[in-house]
């Protein structure tokens, strides 16, 4: 991010534009619907900025740009197509601290007005940093199109009745679960179909019923995926937004951390082999713990909750201290991994069954099954399997697989920083060693691995 967004207050304060075509006055009508006290600098004017001046919207000065005429304002907007004008105004800006803007010149801006969707008094701003504003404006259309024009009189409706929740739920947190559950509720429905007066007398009565006392605690189990987040399921994403606090792990990615919600308690309890920031017997205590405090509690793993997770640990001993919970499946590492390395996992004429292996026990041996593992037509999938992989080549030619079996490692797999290596079963530890390949990987061994070079697609 190389901009903050923010919403900027300018109700009835002087504000200065340098300028008079029908750019100056597109700038001119959004400062107006901001109701900004506009002065407007130019020597010439449109005929709309001429019907603005003479109904009195905003002040006028018909002359050339000078310094002086940025006294005291609060932002400053130069919309002139001459380059040495708009450059003089972003100095004279800047010297004063007012916020400037020069259209079509980032590089002369203190702010930029993003690409607006008004639902007033909902708001959404859109901005490419001054890259793309035609992209800026296709998401803002998109966007358009899913949001009626009603969300704005639900804020209003529910800006009427907020003295009144902040009267009857004494913390932030309760206050925010009343209003997501009537934000999720029939409520909506009443004011999306025009029936705001009735919508109002339900929310009253949301309202008096509501316990103020209720402070249930839960544990949202939720698979995170591989690491790309438009892997994640939809209520994945819900539950993540709704959350008091996220118990993460080292395999989520930093791309899905950026989608829990923003003022939510993180708390970090990774593990990488022999460190283990907190034993998996404290986690689960904790998970507890947090949810008796009456926390809604992420517990958010990467790929899927059951599949290498320890997610059936943890909900037992939930489920010993009476805590409710619900577990969201994610897309395990074997499919999304394999997917964007162009490796399907089963294929009529290689591979009729699949593996899923830890490549470490509880014990930290590894005594794995080796026989099982070493039957022909299927793919053998190894989570983990990093630090011993030198190891498990040699066990799986000493149990009859070919040293010639073609094998791939796959490096923080369906991210920008996926790197793939392929080998044969015999050199594959020294080209991983080769390419220093850094946890977490998973490694796929197989015919299937035959196909990578004639399906691979996600090219990073």
């Amino acid at each position: 991010m190389q901009a903050l967004p923010i919403f900027f207050n300018i109700i009835n304060r002087h504000c200065v534009v340098i300028g008079g075509g029908d750019v100056a006055a597109r700038k001119v009508t959004m400062l107006l619907k901001a109701h900004a006290a506009v002065t407007l600098y130019s020597p010439e004017i449109c005929a709309e900025l001429r019907e603005m001046a003479d109904a009195g919207q905003i002040r006028y000065v018909q002359t050339f740009f000078e310094e002086s005429q940025l006294k005291n304002a609060c932002l400053v907007i130069a919309a002139t197509d001459d380059v040495a004008v708009n450059v003089a105004v972003s100095v004279a800006a800047k010297a004063q601290n007012i916020p400037v803007n020069v259209v079509d010149a980032p590089d002369l801006c203190t702010f930029t007005m993003g690409s607006i969707i008004d639902r007033s008094p909902v708001v959404i701003a859109i901005s490419s940093e001054g890259n793309a504003p035609v992209l800026a404006r296709y998401i803002r259309t998109k966007i358009e199109t899913m949001l009626p024009a009603a969300y704005g009189r639900i804020a209003a409706i529910a800006g009427e009745f907020r003295e009144q929740v902040k009267v009857k739920f004494a913390t932030t947190q309760l206050r925010r679960r009343f209003w997501e559950g009537v934000l999720q509720g029939p409520m909506v429905e009443r004011v999306l179909s025009g029936q705001e007066q009735a919508a109002r007398e339900l929310l009253q009565s949301i309202l008096n019923d509501a316990d103020a006392t209720a402070n249930k605690g839960e544990v949202f189990l939720v698979g995170g995926g591989p690491g790309d987040p438009d892997l994640l399921t939809f209520r994945a994403l819900r539950l993540m937004q709704q959350c008091d606090v996220c118990v993460y792990d080292k395999l989520v990615s930093p791309e899905v951390m950026e989608l829990v919600r923003r003022d939510a308690e993180l708390i970090y309890v990774g593990k990488s082999r022999d460190q283990h920031t907190m034993p998996q017997e404290e986690i689960n205590e904790l998970l507890a713990k947090l949810a008796l405090a009456g926390k809604r509690v992420l517990r958010l793993k990467g790929g899927d909750p059951f599949i290498f997770g320890r997610g059936g640990e943890e909900i037992e001993t939930l489920m010993q201290h009476g805590v409710p919970f619900q577990v969201v499946p994610g897309i395990t590492a074997a499919n999304g991994v394999s997917s964007y390395a162009g490796i399907p996992l089963t294929h009529r004429d290689y591979a009729q069954a699949c593996l899923f292996i830890t490549g470490h026990l509880k014990d930290g041996t590894l005594d794995l099954d080796w026989v099982a593992m070493s039957r022909p037509h299927q793919t053998v999938v190894i989570y983990m399997g990093l630090v011993g992989l030198k190891e498990i080549c040699e066990k799986l030619i000493e149990h009859g697989v070919p040293a010639t079996m073609p094998v791939a490692v796959v490096q923080q797999g369906t991210t920008q920083r996926q790197k793939v290596v392929t080998a044969t079963l015999a050199d594959l530890a020294a080209k991983v060693a080769l390419a220093e390949m850094k946890p977490p990987c998973l490694t796929i061994v197989g015919e299937v691995v035959r196909l990578r070079e004639k399906l691979n697609w996600f090219n990073v």
